[in-house]
């Protein structure tokens, strides 16, 4: 970095988050810095080495129909393709992909360098300067301040970073890196409240040393799904987002074959009886369990002690031998996060029959980290305590790296058109599964980490994953999020679409609308289209055989929509006084002043807050309107 002019934008912080915010932000323009603590671990892969999976899967493919790179990296990178929960509904389904590890963090860091508008510096941010309570820039741990319009902070689990490993404390943001001590306080001395959550990881083992015979194998799919919609390989490489051509790309890294039989396989093995026994004798060695570690863990990840204290019925429990890259012997033993003393680590690994020489080279471990409650925060990531900041990733209190980088891309692009005062973008829960995730965050809140289910949206029907590219058009367009080419290839694929759909309902097989055939008909394979339907594309197809067999559901959630967006249009003053809405209950005024909903929708969606409240503080904010000098 040649000097330190002022940015548009300065994000804090190399993870999925930062990557995707920097990227969204230098690419609609903004002179943008990303700080990074190490630059060697951009996009670093700290937990499993895998993308996507239900919900996540969905929450990846909406940021490349937004512009992110997540999805091509991915594709660059993968080692398997897996389709979850395919015997079910299209609207479940969940796109996974087992990364290579190393590979993933060496290209993401290729593209992030060689992006036009985007610095990159290795520097920590160890403060914020705030001036009449704005930031304007970050104070770093070299000495330096660096002056910027806005500011992203997408600090993951480095927030005074405490890792766990029995009675032994390291401080770390993961094992092997550092943990910033000082933000935290600069943070609270401005007035944003902080708090401590808990996360964790297995060991990781050689795979030379697993035996592989009792284990069962799981085969990437045939005919996989790549999670960008438009494949950007040219002469064998993967071109970046915006087909940015840059040297050094990887070649030959993932499922450039034509059969895709390059992929490697995952295992599936159980724990045992001896394990149970092992880590039930030895809880008192668990600083999870001893009291040591403060901080709520992952519900939906446990550790393998929680598994057996809470689940006291269950012998066994499923673990999947992940590899980690094409490069490495090291497998990743999802299922075993633990926080025990290495003796019980290796104890519990040696008690599995697949595992009996199991070779450790890395230990699990438990990390606590400060988090911010994210009901401090608006619908458009920035903090309503300090103006112009905006938080994303696990400083959400979110856990997992879709969930991270979804929100990095949309406090990218809002920060980056905060700085030039432009209208930013706020994506609702009928749009898109990030937008039920910024929604649950800012209204909710969460207390411990947030993971994406297909069960959080209510509107998951409209949501398939296949539908993304072209449900988010319009604000790739308006946010110019996209380039031009790729706009008219949405553009007209949406034709297509609804001219299928108008085709398929008019037309006839068998003295039928071929359309009603879809709608009764459990296999596609029964009823023979129009020639020139075959030759579009299969993920087309796929969505226009989804409209029409799942007609009826969308029509019913669209009105439904429809019908609860008259709160969304209701705003809220900034500075409502619910103290003065008369009969509102106490547990629904401490919410509602906690967490300062901008509409009637958001207040609606606050837990505790009744259909009745909501009647109440519409009957106040009418009374005032008509009270108002404009009204006058």
């Amino acid at each position: 970095m040649e000097n330190f002019d002022h940015f548009h934008v300065v994000v804090c912080g190399g993870g999925h988050a930062g990557c995707e915010a920097a990227l969204a932000a230098a690419r609609v323009g903004a002179k943008t810095l990303l700080l990074t603590g190490n630059i060697d671990t951009i996009a670093k892969m700290s937990c499993n080495p895998a993308i996507g999976g239900l919900a996540k899967g969905n929450i990846v493919r909406e940021i490349d129909a937004l512009g992110g790179e997540m999805a091509i990296n991915t594709d660059a990178t993968a080692i398997q393709f897996r389709l979850l929960n395919r015997s079910r509904g299209p609207a479940v389904h969940g796109p996974r992909a087992q990364c290579d590890k190393d590979m993933y963090c060496a290209r993401m860091k290729r593209i992030v360098s060689e992006t036009p508008n985007l610095t990159v510096f290795q520097a920590i941010a160890s403060g914020i300067i705030v001036k009449d309570c704005k930031a304007v820039g970050v104070s770093t741990n070299i000495g330096i301040e660096i002056f910027a319009a806005t500011v992203v902070l997408t600090s993951g689990t480095f927030l005074r970073g405490l890792i766990h490993v029995g009675n032994s404390k390291i401080h770390g943001g993961r094992l092997g890196d550092f943990s910033e001590q000082n933000l935290s306080s600069d943070l609270m001395a401005h007035g944003i409240q902080l708090d401590r959550m808990k996360t964790g990881t297995p060991p990781r083992i050689l795979g030379s040393s697993i035996d592989f015979s009792g284990c069962g194998e799981q085969r990437g799919d045939e005919n996989p799904y790549l999670f960008a919609f438009y494949d950007t390989r040219e002469n064998g490489v993967f071109r970046s987002m915006f087909g940015t051509p840059f040297s050094g790309d990887i070649k030959n890294c993932a499922l450039l074959d034509a059969d895709f039989s390059n992929q490697k396989a995952c295992w599936i093995t159980h724990t045992t009886a001896e394990t149970k026994e092992i880590i039930l004798g030895n809880m008192a060695r668990s600083p999870l369990y001893s009291g040591e570690i403060k901080g709520l863990g992952p519900r939906y990840c446990p550790s393998i002690e929680d598994k057996y204290a809470k689940f006291p019925d269950h012998e066994t429990h499923m673990l999947f031998l992940e590899p980690e890259g094409y490069n490495s012997d090291e497998w990743y033993v999802n299922g075993l996060s633990s926080s025990m003393p290495i003796d019980v680590q290796l104890a519990a690994l040696r008690s599995i029959p697949a595992l009996k020489n199991a070779r450790m080279t890395r230990p699990a471990y438990a990390i606590e980290y400060d988090f911010a409650p994210p009901t401090q925060i608006d619908a458009t990531l920035q903090s309503k305590v300090v103006e112009n900041i905006f938080f994303a990733g696990q400083i959400n209190g979110t856990s997992g790296y879709e969930e991270a980088a979804g929100q990095g891309l949309v406090a990218g692009v809002n920060a980056a058109r905060k700085a030039s005062g432009k209208e930013m973008m706020t994506l609702g829960r009928h749009d898109a599964y990030i937008g039920v995730l910024i929604d649950d965050l800012v209204t909710k809140g969460t207390f411990e980490p947030y993971r994406m289910f297909t069960s959080r949206a209510e509107y998951r029907l409209l949501l398939n994953h296949g539908s993304a590219d072209v449900r988010l058009l319009n604000f790739a367009e308006k946010f110019e999020l996209l380039g031009r080419e790729r706009i008219s290839k949405t553009r007209a694929k949406l034709e297509k679409i609804k001219s299928w759909l108008v085709r398929l309902g008019s037309e006839k097989f068998e003295g039928k609308f071929i359309a009603d055939w879809l709608v009764q008909a459990r296999e596609e394979d029964t009823i023979s289209f129009p020639d020139d339907f075959y030759r579009e594309t299969s993920a087309l197809q796929d969505e226009v055989i989804y409209r029409i067999r799942y007609a009826g559901y969308l029509e019913r959630e669209q009105r439904l929509i429809e019908k609860t967006s008259q709160l969304e249009h209701v705003k809220i003053p900034e500075n409502f006084d619910y103290a003065e809405v008369r009969s509102l209950g106490s547990e629904s005024r401490q919410k509602l002043q906690l967490s300062r909903p901008q509409t009637l929708g958001q207040a609606s969606r606050i837990s505790g807050v009744t259909p009745v409240d909501i009647s109440l503080i519409l009957v106040a904010l009418e009374k005032s309107r008509r009270t108002s000098p404009e009204a006058r």
